[in-house]
């Protein structure tokens, strides 16, 4: 008895990172059986699983990026327009100048570094409103884009560039199918994720923290390790890795880290929870803001580069709306509106929650407008069910 009301105390003390993971499992679940009686298709499909990484990477990169800001109680609306400015710059460097890859990839992410930098400034050291400060950026750097591309599509890119978005990880071991460099990957994933579980609990323990109850334990992880193997076998039957699942993949683990490991990550969180507090305890907050948002124009650059490499061009028009579907997954991961909460897997299950969506309702042959309409409210609850678990 004393067993299930320690497993019922616990789910209730962590509604947001169980509740989304349950929601994107059930989501998985529901377009599964739906797609398939109506539609025919295979959701799960090798094919259609690989699609959805490279259709919603660069929602994932921002998101890690995004959830930062949002914790330290600001926000970006200006990423969509810096996707857009630096896939041009990117275009520009690449198709028009002759600039080798390894050159233009570092200059794009400097450019967005500057971007992040400039925003940054004005919100962190002259107390400017983010939601002002990025408003004007989002503005600026539309124009800029226009500007730059002249109105028309600067492409195609190089082999090299397109394998950034495009690309996938050989087969170390000579075998075509299956890609048995992506099945050892995706297992040992698997592996790192319960060690990592299973330390953090000891961890806990060893310091008096009442541990995770050992069913729960068991089960997510028994959940996430089948979920990533499947996955990673149906990649491996397919294509293999692609490249941009072993960036996210990079970032996902280094920024998971960060926040939760390194003191920096702590702190602002800090400032987030009670900004007067962190600056009297001897934090500088205003550094903190500053690098969050040079952070987040630097992962901006990232996904920008990545949409251009997918789209084989430059479009005016790239990057039109991604702000909403970025801001949108990190609060349906999970982040408070208020600061201060959240995490890095919640962003990224987030993320995977609106891809999930975007897919399975472009299949089903959903206007764009119900979509909308959907993703909005999907929002909506969200952030009703945020203020609700505060209240209680």
């Amino acid at each position: 008895m004393s067993g299930t009301k320690g497993i019922g105390s616990h789910l209730g003390g962590h509604l947001r990172e169980n509740g989304m993971l349950a929601a994107l499992v059930v989501i998985v679940l529901f377009f599964v059986v739906i797609v398939r009686v109506f539609e025919g298709v295979d959701f799960l499909s090798a094919q259609n699983i690989t699609n959805l990484f490279l259709q919603n990477s660069y929602v994932i990169i921002m998101a890690l990026g995004m959830l930062l800001v949002i914790v330290a109680g600001h926000i970006d609306l200006s990423v969509g327009s810096v996707v857009g400015f630096t896939g041009a710059v990117a275009a520009v460097l690449t198709v028009n100048l002759d600039w080798p890859v390894i050159a233009v990839v570092p200059a794009c992410l400097f450019v967005g570094l500057l971007i992040g930098a400039a925003q940054g400034y004005w919100v962190a050291y002259w107390r400017i409103p983010s939601f002002i400060v990025t408003l004007a950026g989002m503005l600026v750097f539309r124009g800029l884009t226009l500007w730059l591309l002249a109105g028309q599509n600067i492409g195609p890119f190089p082999k090299a560039f397109q394998s950034l978005s495009t690309g996938f990880i050989p087969d170390m071991f000579g075998v075509d199918k299956p890609n048995v460099t992506a099945l050892f990957l995706v297992c040992l994933a698997a592996l790192a994720i319960v060690a990592v579980g299973w330390r953090a609990r000891s961890r806990d323990a060893a310091f008096g923290v009442e541990p995770e109850p050992l069913t729960i334990f068991v089960i997510r992880n028994l959940v996430v390790s089948a979920a990533l193997i499947f996955v990673g076998y149906k990649l491996a039957s397919f294509r293999g890795l692609p490249n941009v699942v072993v960036i996210l993949t990079v970032l996902t683990v280094l920024y998971a880290f960060f926040t939760e490991n390194m003191t920096t990550g702590r702190r602002i969180y800090a400032l987030g929870g009670n900004e007067k507090a962190a600056k009297l305890s001897g934090i500088k907050t205003d550094r903190l803001v500053f690098l969050t948002f040079c952070n987040m124009g630097v992962l901006a650059a990232l996904a920008g580069m990545i949409v251009a490499a997918r789209l084989n061009s430059s479009t005016p028009k790239a990057g039109g709306g991604f702000e909403l579907d970025v801001i949108a997954a990190v609060f349906i991961g999970g982040a408070s509106m208020s600061g201060g909460v959240g995490k890095i897997l919640g962003a990224v299950v987030g993320a995977l929650i609106m891809g999930v969506m975007n897919n399975g309702m472009s299949i089903m042959g959903i206007g764009i407008d119900y979509q909308q309409v959907i993703k909005g409210l999907v929002l909506l609850a969200a952030v009703i069910f945020d203020v609700y678990n505060k209240s209680k």
